[in-house]
């Protein structure tokens, strides 16, 4: 779905904090740098280069903030999107080990911001089990996580402990990450982009990147009402990356749909509700993930769809997945609801490549991007100025076309998707 700016009925967009003012670019820019993209990546990749002295034009084809970093869930989950134990078949075990070390820079750059940037930040986070009979895996995970690589912040919670925690009794236990965490991703995004303008950074609105193209030895970016000349090109946007200017991702990051409903402040109801103020994130296909806002209403994320548009009644949509974990909750009105779209790779991966000489590419964070992308975008920054070390880590992470082809893979997949959706649901 076209990213037109913050979409309508986003609590993120009700409570944030001041938007810097930009206009579309008119005319022509020169750089050293064009990045496409005012979110996450490209932010984070904007303050690198503007750190290490580069000069950068950042486009955004509608406002900061406003595709998939403006609009997820808020979930700050440690190391990649895979478990290490996948990661260490995959590349390797001293791939894994260094994807891991990539994730926890990730993380403390991560913890760095919002020490800066006021973003409601708060640790913790549950991931709660949906079906009996794999408290085995978690321990062995921990364990793992523990002994390999020396990560100790996490802990098993039994069924009775996590009911209490929660409010409900529909999980079978889970883990508790307290390094992982929660906050307001669209005030992220604003605190980012306020940072890169007083660093210098020359940051479009309202500017989509059509196409570009090589030139004399330089890369020229063109936009409606104007082009960019640069040496290096970042192309950004997970979900929302236009296929004619990132046709290399095209076969390889499929955007989906996913959806979030707001409540009104939830009062006394809310006392039971997620008593330690930490986030949850449950094992099904299609994710259920929800915490509470600094002013006692449940964020919650549930449900999505794999065709453009979205559902007629977003609040009723998501209603559903939350009443099956709250259903307390049946009398408590929504006042937001919102959608959003992702991209997702076959291995839930990210898709991060040189795809020509001078341009350089990150989508399909599969959900994970919200810790992984501002540093994902200043190792982009740090490739474009020759420091190629940490993107040719991330590029070999294994990221296969989608089965079927230019015409079957959207039908296949799409089916296949669905298919893990229904069975989650039996």
């Amino acid at each position: 779905m076209r990213n037109t700016g913050q979409p309508p009925g986003s609590w993120y967009a009700a409570t944030a904090t001041h938007a810097p003012g930009l206009v579309p670019l008119e005319g022509r820019a020169t750089c050293e740098v064009c990045v496409v993209g005012a979110g996450f990546t490209g932010l984070g990749a904007a303050l690198e280069l503007a750190a290490r002295g580069a000069s950068v034009v950042v486009l955004e084809a509608a406002t900061v903030g406003s595709g998939g970093s403006g609009r997820n869930g808020g979930q700050v989950h440690t190391g990649q999107r895979r478990d290490q134990a996948w990661l260490e078949k995959a590349v390797g075990e001293a791939d894994a080990l260094a994807l891991w070390r990539l994730a926890e820079d990730a993380r403390a750059g991560l913890m760095a911001l919002v020490q800066e940037i006021p973003c409601d930040w708060r640790p913790g986070l549950i991931h709660a089990r949906h079906k009996p009979g794999a408290e085995a895996a978690d321990v062995a995970d921990i364990a793992h996580l523990r002994d390999r690589y020396g990560y100790d912040l996490i802990e098993l919670i039994g069924a009775r402990d996590l009911a209490q925690e929660l409010g409900t009794d529909v999980y079978f236990g889970g883990t508790l990450d307290r390094g992982g965490g929660h906050l307001h991703p669209l005030n992220l995004a604003l605190g980012m982009a306020r940072k890169a303008l007083a660093e210098g950074v020359a940051i479009h609105q309202r500017s989509p990147a059509l196409s570009w193209r090589r030139e004399a030895g330089r890369i020229r970016v063109t936009t409606p009402s104007g082009e960019v000349d640069c040496r290096e090109l970042i192309l950004s946007g997970d979900g929302y990356l236009e296929g004619a200017v990132a046709p290399a991702a095209r076969g390889r990051v499929m955007p989906i749909n996913n959806f979030i409903a707001v409540t009104e402040p939830l009062e006394e109801l809310g006392e039971d509700i997620l008593r330690s103020g930490a986030a949850v994130a449950d094992s099904r296909f299609v994710v259920n993930y929800y915490r509470k806002t600094p002013d006692g209403r449940l964020l919650f994320g549930g449900g999505e769809n794999y065709r453009p548009g979205f559902p007629a009644d977003l609040a009723e949509f998501v209603r559903r997945h939350m009443l099956r974990v709250y259903p307390q909750l049946a009398d408590v009105a929504i006042t937001h609801a919102w959608g959003g779209t992702l991209g997702v790779t076959p291995h839930r991966v990210p898709y991060v490549r040189q795809v020509a000489e001078g341009v350089r590419i990150a989508a399909g964070y599969s959900g994970q991007g919200v810790m992984l992308a501002p540093h994902v975008g200043r190792l982009l920054a740090k490739a474009a100025l020759g420091d190629t070390q940490g993107v040719d880590l991330l590029s070999r992470l294994p990221v296969p076309p989608f089965p079927g082809g230019r015409l079957l893979r959207w039908p296949l997949t799409v089916a296949g998707l669905s298919w893990y959706a229904l069975k989650d649901r039996l």
